[in-house]
């Protein structure tokens, strides 16, 4: 299966959460074809998440699972290692009160 270039599927992604109305900023612009993506959800509350692909050996997909979640300060700090040791990593920061980031939606998985 042919996979999307890390920019091709970041610009898909933030083009679906402008049409959600939902507000969304690269805070880190990673490798355009290869990087790994994070997603940062801000809740507006002093609160995030954190979530990162991964590949489920059993079924073979991938799937967005949980990196950090709390305080906003923790959140980044776990980023923030996260981009230590993978500066081709993006990071896609959502602000949302509702906790919208649509990754659970068809094609943003891939």
């Amino acid at each position: 299966m042919t996979r999307l270039t890390a920019e091709f599927w970041v610009h898909a992604y933030l083009a679906r959460l402008r049409f959600q109305e939902i507000p969304a900023f690269v805070v880190a612009h990673g490798d355009d074809t290869a990087g790994a993506v994070l997603v940062k959800l801000n809740t507006l509350d002093g609160n995030a998440t954190a979530f990162q692909r991964s590949f489920d050996l059993l079924s073979g997909e991938r799937k967005w699972v949980e990196l950090s979640s709390g305080p906003e300060a923790e959140v980044d700090e776990a980023i923030a290692r996260q981009r230590s040791f993978d500066p081709d990593l993006w990071v896609i920061e959502v602000e949302d009160r509702q906790g919208r980031h649509l990754l659970g939606e068809e094609g943003l998985s891939d």
